[in-house]
């Protein structure tokens, strides 16, 4: 079987795992922000050296089937502001206001907007409409808009509108400016969300396509026959010529989301919860009877728009969170120290404390052992950290300091998602990312869930969840009172859609699946339609072994459990078990890329696919 090439491109590190079945390698290579192309490509240089034994990136590309990619750009972007200006052409007074009705809209509005919009006549002979358009235009790119977006109050004027634009402002000038017709991009039967879309699409769209190209450019340099595909966060993936900018945003979190369906199923699990604990948030998402929660019009900083968005939420508590003390009280974040300078002990000249920096002087992390031994901890710095911001704030020793901060980073986590937790029966909480491992049981018990997962991809689960995508390409139509006749022309029009971008795509549109869905919103009659082209999904087992055995622990660490009490604890190396492995807790458990703590009270168990099953014996009497 061909591979399959998954990567999730984070602010800090770019995750990689390479699928054939059920063989997977993976590695993490720091995200070089400057040029992102270049760790995609250290990346992937990094894992042929795994799978061949010495770097061989070309080996790699030409036995891979396609290449798919996820970034966090696109929402960092967003997040930063950084972008282009915007200019809004509109022939409706109205849609200004409509458009920042909101607390969160307004803010959006001022960052990405501002004064820089033309409100034109609805009215007027053509040679008058094209007067005030090439007027109006040059006032906006005056006033520095470097795109712009149409709302007309229907498609036949924006059509209008666009064929007098072309005619004055042709594409082939210098210093043309890309257009964007907000009722061609977006069908949607709220004009808000349809023009937020546009505006949002045109502000995300420099940022996404600069690296993207960039990156097939330098794939083209290998000669790789396959195009580079763009996965999206309603779980697809699509080529990067054939992909919006705004489908990029948010991308990981469903790759997460994908994944944890996956172990639902293999496990049999109807109530799994998403704990994505990265180093600035943790996402939180859920999946119910194999089916993930999403919101069909989703939402971005608080603006509705008209795709589709997971319904994942995101908390300002992670690994690199800073940790403090105010009005006499510990707090976690939303503060974060970030990669740089990043925790305490890392070295890099950080001056905030985090749960990082708690877990190593807790003796739940091994300075020498992190993230495979390539970033060597420094225990005297976070040491110093803490006493300086906690525990001499605090009038307390440094021993109790570092409970206390781990009790309040627990009870945020545990808060986090508490309210997800089904009453009515079995909860099972995903842990993975970064941090995921190391905190879950504790904030698990205190949400009253007994039972962890942690598979033994976790340190890359977002990238392992791409690998579930197929191509598709998705698309609706208004048939709010139309007759049978007319129905049928607007099923031939998106099935003749359908056929042109997935030929685009690399397949005819015999070779995929057609999922038809009519879809009732307000007192609108919706058709849909999402044309599929399957690529394989990886498979792994999810059984437990019949007998257990004795898990093989390679050595102990020192990890204390109060202010008064440091246990010896054994610590197992999840490669090293066979399935079926057992043992109790309290104990350390050493995973590909990170470390999972196991307190007193909880069992562990290693499944056939080698993930760590967790659960907590004692139950309610620790709540």
């Amino acid at each position: 079987m061909e591979r399959l090439i998954n990567i999730d491109n984070g602010g800090t590190l770019t995750d990689i795992v390479v699928g054939s079945g059920t063989d997977f390698t993976f590695t993490k290579t720091l995200t070089t922000p400057v040029d992102l192309s270049q760790c995609l490509f250290d990346a992937m240089t990094k894992a042929s050296a795994q799978l061949f034994g010495e770097a061989d990136l070309a080996g790699l590309l030409h036995s891979t089937r396609h290449i798919r990619y996820s970034s966090t750009q696109g929402t960092n972007a967003l997040v930063e502001r950084k972008g282009p200006l915007i200019g809004l052409i509109t022939d409706d007074p109205q849609l200004v206001n409509a458009l920042r009705a909101s607390e969160e809209t307004a803010e959006l509005w001022v960052d990405l907007i501002g004064a820089r919009i033309e409100v034109v006549s609805p009215d007027g002979t053509p040679e008058e409409l094209a007067r005030e358009l090439v007027a109006g235009i040059n006032r906006l790119t005056t006033a520095g808009a470097e795109r712009l977006v149409v709302a007309a109050a229907s498609l036949e004027r924006e059509h209008l509108y666009k064929r007098t634009m072309l005619k004055n402002f042709p594409r082939h000038l210098l210093g043309s400016v890309p257009i964007l017709f907000s009722r061609e991009f977006a069908a949607d039967t709220s004009r808000t969300r349809q023009v937020w879309s546009g505006i949002l699409n045109s502000f995300l769209h420099p940022t996404v396509e600069r690296f993207l190209y960039s990156a097939e450019h330098r794939l083209r340099a290998y000669k790789v026959k396959n195009p580079l595909l763009i996965y999206r966060n309603d779980g697809a993936s699509s080529r990067v010529a054939k992909s919006v900018a705004l489908k990029t945003y948010s991308s990981g979190p469903r790759g997460g989301l994908e994944g944890t369906r996956a172990l639902a199923e293999a496990y049999g699990l109807a109530n799994v919860l998403m704990i994505d604990v990265g180093g600035t948030t943790t996402d939180v998402g859920a999946v119910h009877d194999s089916t993930i929660a999403v919101d069909r019009r989703g939402s971005i900083q608080g603006v509705d728009i008209s795709y589709e968005m997971s319904d994942v939420r995101s908390t300002g508590v992670g690994g690199s969170s800073i940790i403090a003390v105010r009005d006499g009280e510990i707090t976690v974040g939303p503060e974060s120290v970030g990669a740089a300078p990043g925790p305490a002990c890392f070295g890099f000249g950080g001056t905030q404390a985090t749960i990082t920096d708690v877990n190593l002087l807790l003796g739940v992390l091994d300075p020498e052992t992190y993230l495979e031994g390539e970033m060597a901890l420094d225990a005297e710095r976070s040491r110093a950290v803490i006493t300086r911001t906690v525990a001499e704030p605090l009038g307390i020793n440094l021993e109790e300091a570092l409970i206390l901060m781990e009790d309040t980073y627990s009870r945020r986590l545990a808060h986090a998602f508490a309210d997800l937790v089904d009453p009515a029966g079995d909860t099972t909480v995903a842990a993975f990312g970064g941090g995921g491992p190391m905190s879950a049981c504790g904030a698990a018990r205190l949400a009253d869930v007994r039972h962890v997962l942690v598979p033994r991809l976790a340190a890359v689960f977002s990238a392992y969840g791409i690998s579930f995508s197929d191509i598709a390409q998705s698309y609706e139509s208004d048939v709010t009172g139309l007759g049978a006749a007319a129905i049928d022309a607007a099923k031939q029009r998106m099935e003749a859609s359908a056929a042109r971008d997935m030929f685009q795509e690399g397949h005819d549109l015999s070779e995929c699946d057609l999922e038809w869905t009519s879809i009732t919103e307000g007192e609108a009659e919706i058709l849909a339609l999402k044309a599929v082209f399957r690529l394989p999904h990886p498979t792994f087992d999810g059984s437990l072994p019949a007998e257990n055995s004795v898990a093989v622990a390679s050595g102990t660490r020192q990890v204390r459990s109060s202010a008064s009490q440091v246990d010896t604890v054994s610590v197992y190396r999840l490669d090293d078990q066979e399935p079926g492995a057992a043992a109790s807790g309290p104990a350390i458990v050493e995973g590909p890329f990170f470390t999972a703590r196991v307190p007193a009270g909880w069992r562990l168990n290693i499944s056939a696919a080698g993930d760590l099953l967790l659960t907590d014996t004692h139950g309610h009497q620790h709540q």
